[in-house]
């Protein structure tokens, strides 16, 4: 069977001398818009909680729903409005690139990060209801009933001629707000590559989501999903290192490098370490893997069983995620590395527990003299697969005037997703990108994995620049 007129025409467009596309992706995240280091922790903390419980109650979305907004974004223009650059947070839990268009409503999204101008589109083209496309914006529906819905005759529908019937619209649900969107093609510039008839959701009416999402998961109508058809070298595995930044702004300020295709790694340090990728039914566009435990110091802590597989229901496993800030652990798993935590630090310095209250996070201690904290190491499904977290990756520090007087403090970065009993219906935890901070997290689709590999994120970006000019 041929593939479809939209991916076709896409394919005679890449050129085949790239061999990776390089991207910057710049973090969102401000001090300038929080009062507080409180603040801006309780804000980062109550959106990966939303985000996290969300992913089990999406019998009606099309896509894995976030909470608004992630961390990350990036940057491209279309053809046939060159002059005006969309910035869209890069997103793996999510199957679906979107952008709002005007004229543009939103409600409730005074205070929200706006990355975008409203986009107009009078001269991209529609997505029939014939296409592939449409039937996976809308959960897969068959393409005659959508082409019913678009009003195409009967007979035009009997014999497969709706081809001027467009895609109808569409609604797509995220953690807390949504949006209404219909499909249109154009032609996609980013950085050295030029993509024609590249599909996107365009929106004209949405609910607390004043930005869209470059959706990097697994799914028809993600970019890699697109780019892997007519190029399956930049398609089929992408990788990003986030700079490590602990919310200084300096740090923040920095290019992370994302990086579509495979480049020669071997002078960039150690090597990565791979965990298999498990299929989960109900939510196909995870990048899930398994856990078997996580040591803290000298002391390896199983992970409950529904860590280390999915099964037919789409309950357990971990989520890769590029969107979620903190890693979310199921409550028995997070209690046994808090205590365990706790016993070792918790016995020099003092909980700082009113700290914990106002940043959502914890154990949090006031930190006096040398502080030790044990090391925490992931220890994912496979031969090997262990992965040892940076200090900050785990451990933020910072002052605290909370009792009258500036104080340095330190809370655990990992946060409590519930009760086992709570969690049915979707993954088991998510990784974080607070936790990927400082690696090169890489998605080999082809393969069939993720691996890790600690690197100097920044001086990533400098040497691949230097390599691509």
């Amino acid at each position: 069977m041929p593939p479809p007129l939209f991916l076709l025409c896409f394919m005679l467009c890449i050129s085949h001398t790239h061999q990776i596309i390089l991207l910057p992706l710049t973090n969102s995240i401000s001090k300038t818009q929080f009062n507080s280091t409180h603040h801006l922790l309780k804000a980062t903390s109550t959106r990966s909680a939303s985000r996290f419980h969300r992913q089990r109650h999406n019998q009606n979305s099309i896509s894995l729903p976030l909470s608004s907004g992630s961390d990350y974004t990036l940057s491209f223009s279309l053809a046939s409005n060159p002059s005006q650059s969309i910035t869209l947070y890069m997103d793996t839990g999510s199957d679906l690139v979107w952008f709002p268009c005007a004229p543009f409503e939103c409600i409730l999204c005074e205070g929200k990060f706006n990355a975008t101008t409203p986009l107009n589109v009078t001269r991209s083209h529609r997505v029939s209801c014939q296409s592939p496309a449409c039937s996976a914006a809308h959960s897969s529906m068959s393409s005659p009933d959508l082409c019913a819905i678009a009003r195409c005759p009967l007979d035009n529908i009997e014999t497969s001629d709706c081809s001027s019937a467009t895609c109808p619209p569409f609604y797509y649900a995220y953690g807390d707000g949504s949006f209404i969107a219909r499909l249109y093609r154009d032609s996609l510039s980013m950085s050295s590559l030029f993509l024609k008839n590249f599909t996107f959701g365009c929106a004209h009416t949405a609910l607390a989501e004043p930005t869209g999402v470059a959706g990097f998961g697994r799914g028809l109508l993600s970019l890699p999903a697109q780019l892997a058809t007519l190029s399956p070298n930049l398609g089929n595995r992408f990788s990003y290192c986030l700079v490590s930044h602990s919310f200084d702004q300096q740090r923040v300020r920095k290019p992370s490098p994302l990086i579509l295709g495979r480049y020669d790694d071997s002078g960039e340090g150690s090597e990565f370490v791979y965990t298999s990728m498990l299929r989960n039914p109900k939510h196909p566009y995870f990048y899930c893997v398994g856990l078997a435990g996580i040591s803290v110091g000298k002391r390896t802590i199983p992970a409950p069983e529904m860590l280390r597989r999915v099964n037919r229901r789409g309950d357990g496993g971990v989520v890769v995620d590029s969107g979620t800030t903190f890693t979310m652990l199921p409550a028995s798993l997070y209690n046994s590395v808090v205590s365990e935590f706790d016993r070792r630090v918790g016995r020099v310095q003092k909980r700082a527990s009113m700290v914990e209250e106002k940043t959502g996070l914890g154990p949090c201690y006031f930190l006096e003299g040398l502080v030790e904290v044990p090391t925490v190491t992931w220890h994912f499904v496979g031969n090997d697969s262990n992965v040892v977290l940076p200090r900050e990756n785990y451990f933020y520090e910072f002052l605290d005037g909370s009792y009258g007087i500036r104080r340095k403090v330190g809370c655990l970065m990992l946060m409590n997703g519930g009760d086992e009993s709570e969690l049915s219906g979707g993954p088991g935890a998510t990784l974080g990108n607070y936790q990927q901070q400082g690696f090169e997290v890489v998605y080999d689709l082809e393969n069939q994995r993720v691996g890790f590999a600690k690197r100097q994120c920044a001086s990533l970006w400098d040497s691949l620049n230097r390599h691509k000019s």
